[in-house]
């Protein structure tokens, strides 16, 4: 079944909160594997410029992928999320995340489009922190493999 085009431009605003913390930043970064000191050490992330601890750029993704599984499990969009792949990702970023930012996620499916028999939904996404000032844009792209794929 083709996905709803009457999708394209829905907006879902901000349905939390999100308090960006050291320990969490702490464990992303363990489970990526990087051992960067910004990760973990407050002093060297001051040494660096930094007011705390730094997020790993893909950090945001623990806010991204809710908000994005959110919109697909939407039934009147007619995705099947058993034949979806994650297509693309990017982070466009304003400023670092630091332990101690709050973070709201807003998101809008940008386009849907058909190509080859499987549907693509391209979805972007706004991060603020608590003065509603943009820190990072997120942008996803999804596939639906066609039926017949």
């Amino acid at each position: 079944m083709p996905l709803d085009q009457s999708f394209i431009g829905r907006s879902y605003p901000p349905d939390s909160k999100y308090e960006v913390s050291r320990e969490k930043i702490r464990e992303f970064a363990d489970a990526i594997g990087d051992r960067n000191p910004i990760y973990r050490d407050p002093e060297a992330a001051r040494a660096a410029g930094h007011p705390d601890v730094v997020a790993p750029p893909t950090f945001l993704t623990i806010l991204n992928l809710p908000k994005v599984n959110g919109i697909v499990a939407d039934p009147e969009l007619g995705l099947d999320y058993s034949r979806m792949v994650h297509g693309d990702q990017g982070f466009t970023y304003e400023r670092p995340v630091h332990a101690g930012d709050t973070l709201e996620i807003s998101a809008t499916i940008e386009n849907i489009m058909a190509r080859a028999g499987n549907d693509f939904i391209n979805v972007s996404a706004a991060i603020t922190d608590a003065e509603g000032r943009l820190v990072c844009t997120t942008r996803a792209q999804l596939v639906v493999r066609g039926e017949d794929a």
